[in-house]
């Protein structure tokens, strides 16, 4: 694809001494490290967090299995089927979690390329545009990929049909709203987790509760003598066990999932406020303002 896109002189743009693509989104986006198929931006593949979920569960309760006796094991193997589910889903969170920043990580290495030549003599016009994407696919091997390069690649496309330097802003206003909108429905399996697994907490309470409330019924209505009753009142608080330590198991686990969850998603906005502040510095305020738009704006 890139050598279809090459230009035959540079204008300015400094070519890189090696022959390898600085920036290789096939090379260091995670899933396709993984060899899954990467999702578009900071989206994560579900299929590889779901993986990479289940072998951090596996791992979590074969580490629990060397010491079966400790709290914590017998909290979680002992405690019925809810402890199994919450920590699956505390885990695939987890997973996506870290995949989303391995993946912003990467995308803000675009903020880091030059795909506008610095000096101040250089005007963005139809007549360059060829030349700054083509200075696109030798940074990165496809600026589609990127969420900074993608925005400014679209507004080029089209700059040549465009005659104001408002119509290019407003395109990339219009990608700038896109990509806000790409991000938030990212983030939508893991706000259904972070509901989920409390829940499953609740659930694990009422079965507890259940258990103990139709086991102390047993109790009174076939013991008749106080020592018996204390005996058998013994089994009737393995349910409420049950009921206290699921709800905390899934609290502690969804607070743990929405902090990170919330730290990670202030942190792609910011990465997005930085590609605006990008597009204005080094796209807009580089375009040459067309004749006929001087003349309507004189």
């Amino acid at each position: 694809m890139a050598s279809n896109t090459q230009p035959m002189n540079t204008n300015g743009f400094a070519d890189s001494a090696s022959g390898l693509i600085p920036l290789s989104w096939t090379r260091a986006d995670p899933e396709q490290r993984l060899a899954f198929r990467g999702g578009r931006f900071t989206r994560v593949n579900t299929w590889c967090a779901l993986l990479l979920g289940v072998i951090f569960s596996t791992c979590f309760y074969a580490a629990l299995y060397i010491a079966p006796n400790s709290y914590l094991a017998v909290t979680f193997t002992q405690r019925g089927p809810i402890p199994y589910c919450i920590t699956f889903f505390f885990f695939w969170s987890i997973a996506i979690l870290i995949l989303k920043f391995f993946k912003l990580r990467l995308q803000r290495r675009a903020l880091q390329m030059v795909v506008v030549p610095e000096n101040p003599e250089f005007v963005l016009s139809p007549l360059t545009v060829d030349d700054v994407i083509g200075r696109m696919y030798r940074v990165v091997d496809d600026p589609k990929h990127f969420t900074l390069l993608n925005r400014i690649y679209v507004a080029l496309a089209n700059l040549r049909n465009l005659g104001r330097v408002a119509d290019v802003d407003e395109i990339l206003e219009t990608q700038a709203s896109s990509d806000e909108s790409v991000m938030e429905t990212s983030y939508s399996l893991l706000q259904g987790f972070v509901w989920a697994i409390p829940v499953l907490g609740f659930i694990g309470t009422v079965q507890g509760l259940s258990a103990a409330i139709g086991g102390f019924g047993s109790v009174l209505a076939t013991t008749e003598e106080l020592s018996q009753v204390k005996d058998a009142l013994k089994d009737v608080t393995g349910g409420l066990s049950v009921a206290f330590e699921t709800t905390m198991q899934g609290l502690v686990a969804a607070l743990i999932v929405q902090l990170l969850l919330t730290a990670i998603k202030k942190s792609e906005e910011e990465f997005l406020d930085g590609c605006s502040e990008y597009c204005v510095r080094n796209v807009v305020s580089r375009l040459r303002l067309m004749p006929y738009e001087s003349r309507e704006e004189s």
